[in-house]
């Protein structure tokens, strides 16, 4: 690719004609909106009250420093991440950088198991307002009964209250990328404040110092019983590469995607390591209790019932806004592979509205995680398994991405690109000469963590013992995706080949219908 030029008029539009595609959907999307969409996507209020008695059932206080561990694993693929949003500013970032860096078949398979993997991450999002929303206030308990998401009734109202949540993300996603992105924005900024009031209130009522990490009480099972642990932090971190996914909607994507992929992960990774630190210093009792009560009961235990409701009810905004941002993101990959011809009614798929919202793939995520959410009927223990599997779907997509990146290394990338510049003419975010130790290492944390989160483990998929196919349910999905992947490409391979033929990995003002196809 030629040198990329400091354009004076539309550089952002530029850029997307320079990769063979036309701007379609609307720059409105400033520098806080694109990290308020890789922070939403992590979220770490809802997805530290829903995993915290997690982590501490496997290893007590010390799973404090699978947090850590995990972050820095996530920070090397962010970086990664960060040098190619730099250089590849297109919607559907995942499915588009392994797709120019691996080739087509390798870019395939990591965008059709991203979204996958993100609809079931919607779906699971959706679900987690049964968790708060009951505990908030009895009347929300739609279906009389035990609220617990592993009783009957708490599965059936789980649904009933994902569904409303799914109504309304859809219709928000369908209206404007504008709308979408105030109301991420606002939900964040709720979300960041609701956070840092969370962490002062619980170290003002600490019982114990912070030494407690140190604590290895809990810690009964050694090794495997931390890698168990780890789980929890890996469900959380993830999806910081969402402002990515925004790039041909965000404003200078060059300059700020990079910037804002790698501030979602480390805004997150520092305030979820200081709820986790103030939670254990503050919850009233070290045992089975915090557990099973998790975060929430640390949090009504020590504010009281009434700031307690109160930072349930921040909890339940970021729970909202956490699913408006992962179906956002997942259309927006829907939308880039459609573009190229690749997915079933590609045709309808594509379509931007007037106002810049992608309707129809806003609508299919929405039936998809709803159709998903009837999993939960009684069957607690299988959605937890879906959910435990999407994680599994989502890291090896990003080694779809890093993997052939420390190939592509090897061969001269970025070298061979030449220099490139951002909107204001300085150089584009790179590693420089630490970027193939980084990448190395990414690819060997990304690999143990898929294994790490696909090993059969009874205690994390079937945990009550009566469903021992449960323990390999992520084996079996695995199997089902990549069978359903190949089914699917090999349906749509003509009119992707054809597709991509026009498409282009081109210098800017090159014939897009000169360059060859790069089969992958």
């Amino acid at each position: 690719m030629a040198t990329t030029p400091a354009l004076e008029i539309e550089p952002s539009a530029a850029d997307v004609s320079e990769f063979g595609y036309g701007q379609e959907l609307h720059r409105s999307i400033g520098t806080y909106a694109s990290f308020a969409a890789g922070f939403s996507f992590v979220s770490i209020l809802t997805t530290v009250f829903q995993l915290f008695g997690l982590g501490f059932s496997f290893a007590g206080p010390t799973f404090f420093w699978t947090w850590p561990a995990v972050f820095v694993g996530q920070i090397l693929v962010a970086l990664c991440f960060a040098e190619l949003a730099g250089r590849y500013p297109i919607s559907g970032a995942i499915y588009q950088w392994s797709r120019r860096l691996g080739g087509h078949v390798i870019g395939w398979f990591a965008g059709w198991t991203m979204i996958i993997a993100q609809c079931v991450t919607v779906a699971a999002a959706a679900i987690a307002m049964q968790a708060v929303l009951p505990a908030v206030w009895s009347g929300f308990q739609l279906v009389g009964g035990d609220p617990s998401i592993t009783s009957v009734t708490g599965a059936t109202n789980a649904i009933v209250l994902g569904l409303i949540v799914l109504t309304l993300t859809t219709i928000i996603n369908s209206v404007a990328v504008r709308v979408m992105a105030v109301v991420n924005a606002a939900g964040v900024t709720a979300e960041l404040v609701g956070a840092l009031l969370l962490i002062v209130a619980l170290f003002s009522t600490a019982q114990r110092g912070p030494g407690i990490v140190l604590n290895t009480s809990g810690l009964s099972g050694g090794a495997g019983a931390l890698l168990a642990a780890a789980l929890m932090a890996a469900y959380v971190l993830v999806g910081f590469d969402s402002a990515g996914e925004l790039s041909e909607e965000t404003h200078n994507p060059r300059k700020t995607a990079p910037r804002t992929i790698l501030r979602a992960l480390v805004v997150s990774g520092v305030g979820g390591a200081l709820i986790i630190i103030a939670a254990l210093m503050a919850a009233p009792a070290l045992d089975d209790q915090l557990s099973s009560g998790g975060l929430a009961w640390v949090v009504t235990s020590r504010l009281g019932d009434f700031w307690g409701r109160v930072f349930l009810l921040d909890v339940v905004l970021a729970a909202f806004v956490c699913t408006l941002a992962i179906q956002t993101a997942t259309t927006r990959m829907i939308y880039s592979m459609s573009r190229d011809e690749v997915l079933p009614m590609s045709k309808r798929l594509r379509k931007v509205s007037r106002r810049g919202a992608t309707v129809n793939a806003a609508v299919l995520v929405g039936v998809l995680a709803t159709a998903l959410l009837v999993v939960n009927y009684g069957h607690a223990g299988v959605f937890t398994a879906l959910t435990s599997t999407c994680i599994v779907l989502l890291y090896l997509a990003y080694l779809c991405v890093t993997g052939p990146m420390l190939y592509r290394r090897l061969k001269g990338w970025p070298r061979e690109l030449g220099e490139q510049v951002d909107e204001d003419g300085k150089p584009v975010f790179s590693l420089g000469r630490w970027g193939l130790p980084v990448n190395l290492l990414a690819v060997v944390y990304g690999l143990a963590m898929a294994i790490n989160l696909a090993w059969p483990r009874q205690d994390i998929f079937d945990p009550e013992g009566t469903e021992p196919v449960l323990r390999y349910f992520a084996l079996i999905v695995l199997g089902v995706t990549a069978v359903g992947g190949l089914v699917a490409f090999t349906a749509k391979k003509h009119a992707y080949r054809e597709a991509i033929g026009l498409l282009p990995d081109a210098p800017a003002g090159a014939d897009p219908a000169a360059v060859p196809s790069q089969a992958g």
